[in-house]
């Protein structure tokens, strides 16, 4: 069940929760029970020492205010690009770099392995740079018959 609370920023721009009994709750950051698979679903609101202060079903039954706050929030404070299309690749051997149109644009990264690249449920792939940055390929079976063809070649 969804908690009912109001959600504002302080002067700080952090976050300030406000629970229906009147509890106010400081410095307060969305944190999201299923970012690749439901990430609109089971939003925990956390304080800074990790303590739960209320739980969100699903992020569409909020008010509009409150969900841009948090969609705002979550924004800045996960990175992690979508991959729509695998442009080429350096090598089929690993260290490789991949050159790749993501939904923040095109980008290069490295493959240092290919247990760097695992599988997410049924159809969606996370893929881990030479940086630790990680990409997302929601749904393997989507992407264009090229794209599909070197994720076979490394799965």
């Amino acid at each position: 069940m969804t908690d009912k609370f109001q959600l504002n920023r302080n002067a700080f721009d952090h976050l300030v929760l406000i629970t229906d009994d009147g509890q106010v709750h400081e410095n307060v950051s969305p944190v999201r029970a299923f970012p690749i698979q439901a990430p609109d679903n089971g939003i925990s609101m956390v304080l800074q020492d990790g303590q739960e202060v209320a739980w969100i079903d699903k992020l569409t039954d909020l008010p509009e205010q409150i969900r841009s706050l948090i969609d705002a929030e979550l924004a800045g404070r996960e990175f992690m690009p979508e991959i729509q299309k695998i442009e080429r690749i350096s090598s089929y051997a690993t260290p490789c770099t991949w050159y790749v149109k993501t939904d923040r644009g095109d980008t290069a990264f490295v493959l240092k392995g290919e247990e760097d690249i695992r599988r997410i449920g049924q159809a969606s792939i996370l893929i881990s740079d030479n940086h630790g940055i990680h990409f997302l390929i929601r749904d393997m079976y989507e992407i264009d018959k090229y794209s599909r063809k070197v994720l076979d070649r490394f799965l």
